[in-house]
């Protein structure tokens, strides 16, 4: 009978720490999310965010130049989200050093 038990609980053991190694190994996934690495908050701080500031510059100069035809052809709502509001999301309102959709609400 302790053998049947021994099995059991090695089993047990073994389905919670792969269940727990696969989402970042927290047993939280937001944990992965919200709290990157220091590494990757400062090759964000220093690297994406200027890039993305710049980005959404030049989509706005770009959006501005282009709005005669994209008026004309009824896409100025998808130009003016493509070219200045995904970068500006990503440069301004997504967390330091978060990868995904940091900008969304989190429920």
């Amino acid at each position: 009978m302790t053998l049947i038990r021994t099995l059991a609980a090695a089993l047990l053991l073994s389905i919670g720490l792969s269940a727990q190694a696969s989402d970042g190994g927290s047993g939280d996934p937001n944990y992965s999310i919200h709290n990157p690495p220091a590494y990757a908050m400062i090759g964000d701080l220093l690297i994406a965010r200027p890039l993305l500031v710049a980005a959404t510059v030049i989509g706005a100069g770009v959006f501005i130049v282009s709005l005669p035809f994209t008026a004309l052809g009824g896409g100025v709502g998808d130009a003016g989200q493509a070219l200045v509001v995904d970068p500006a999301k990503a440069a301004f309102v997504r967390c330091l050093g978060c990868i995904g959709e940091g900008f969304e609400q989190q429920n």
